[in-house]
């Protein structure tokens, strides 16, 4: 297969150093891309490098993730518009143990396969590496004016740039030599703010008698609108199920609008570029099913988490959205109820006021302001518009009792369609 023409169809090359095809059609090439480490998980807007590394594996090259242990007490300039907080020792190991952790489950790692992935952290040659020893032997080769000439310093300039971070594009660039002479590595792979950073490590490697070394950048990836993409209301869509549940995430992917859905499917989804125009053509006929955000949100939920994970997630969806049951509501633990209802609109009264005969429905919408009035609440209640449970409330004079509670603690209430309220009796 070649790499860089699939690559390519899918939109996926912002830029590429010249002979780059002809290495990767030559031969098994081992390659890298660099993770910062900023945080424990990675999030949906690393999926682009991870996805680049599992097509290089998949392409038969050899892949290797660079997690900057010691580039991450730096802080990277490129994208940004103020210097970043730097982390301490403990927070940074903390940070790789995790990525490590994500990334085995995207790439094979085995050591008896000749392209098995392998992870390094570059604190690992910088920790014994002396200030002057790397200023007489690297920084030599690099002048003041090429550093300058970036965009990334260019940008920064402007608003204020640290020596700290001005020397990132130098430590970056020795990773790169490092790893050219000491692993073979002879492709560098990033997203496009990175291709300053990424050939400043090829003219140091040329520079310094290194072997043949390559790049190639992506587009960095933002939404039709502009706005960057990765995020949702609540923040970062994370891969790790325990700060986006992968119901969450299932639904992040499937409220893409269709102009996203249909560029997010080349970048993020292994099916044939074939396969994929032909699901664009068939959304097209009838874009209300969504079928091919409904396509892409399966693929990357097993991905990403599991095929399990995606069956709660498809199950929930009905939840909120279909015509579940109190049934299936009843199935679901408190921990997963509470990761459907993320974002409902909660109220909390007193478990003991439905001691007795249970309390006054209409009472209760009126009070914690599900409707504005008794009386509005008593026209909906009549025209069957409200539902405990995903079970129609057509008695006026309903009273809420213990035994609706699910989990002994909830009651989800819903008014219209998809207007929902989850009470919470404490």
């Amino acid at each position: 297969m070649d790499l860089i023409n699939e690559l390519q169809e899918r939109g996926l090359i912002q830029d590429i150093m010249p002979g780059t095809q002809e290495q990767l059609n030559k031969e098994m090439t081992s390659g890298y891309i660099g993770f910062d480490p900023t945080a424990d998980s990675l999030h949906v807007g690393n999926l682009v490098p991870i996805t680049l590394l599992m097509r290089l594996q998949r392409a038969g090259h050899k892949p290797y993730a660079i997690v900057g242990g010691a580039t991450g007490m730096i802080g990277d300039p490129s994208g940004k518009s103020a210097e970043r907080n730097l982390l301490d020792a403990d927070t940074l190991n903390k940070n790789v143990a995790g990525i490590r952790k994500q990334l085995e489950k995207f790439l094979d790692f085995s050591a008896t396969t000749p392209n098995g992935a392998v992870m390094l952290n570059n604190y690992d040659w910088f920790k014994d590496f002396g200030f002057l020893d790397f200023i007489r032997d690297t920084g030599k080769h690099i002048t003041i004016s090429y550093m300058l000439s970036k965009e990334s310093v260019q940008k920064r300039l402007e608003t204020g740039l640290s020596f700290t971070e001005f020397s990132y594009q130098l430590i970056q660039g020795y990773d790169y030599y490092h790893l050219n002479k000491n692993y073979n590595i002879k492709l560098q792979m990033g997203g496009a703010d990175q291709w300053g950073n990424i050939v400043t490590g090829t003219e140091l490697i040329r520079r310094r008698g290194g072997s043949d070394a390559f790049a190639a950048t992506t587009p960095l990836i933002t939404k039709s609108d502009g706005s960057k993409f990765g995020k949702s209301e609540s923040g970062n869509v994370w891969l790790d199920a325990e700060k986006t549940s992968p119901y969450q995430f299932y639904q992040f992917w499937l409220k893409l609008p269709d102009t996203d859905a249909a560029r997010m499917s080349f970048t993020f989804s292994f099916r044939s570029v074939e396969e994929i125009k032909a699901l664009i053509a068939e959304h097209e006929t009838a874009p209300h099913l969504r079928k091919l955000q409904k396509a892409l949100a399966e693929e990357l939920t097993i991905l990403v988490h599991s095929e399990a994970d995606l069956a709660f997630a498809q199950k929930a969806s009905e939840i909120l959205f279909g015509q579940s049951t109190v049934d299936v509501l009843r199935s679901l633990s408190e921990k997963q109820l509470l990761e459907v209802m993320d974002g409902v609109p909660q109220v909390v009264s007193a478990k003991d006021t439905l001691n007795g005969d249970g309390a006054d429905f209409l009472t209760f919408l009126a009070d914690n302001k599900v409707f504005p009035s008794k009386g509005e609440a008593r026209k909906m209640v009549q025209a069957g518009g409200v539902s405990i449970n995903k079970e129609k409330v057509m008695a006026i004079d309903h009273k809420i009792t213990p035994t609706q509670l699910l989990n002994d603690k909830y009651l989800l209430i819903q008014k219209g369609k998809s207007n929902y309220t989850l009470a919470i009796f404490n």
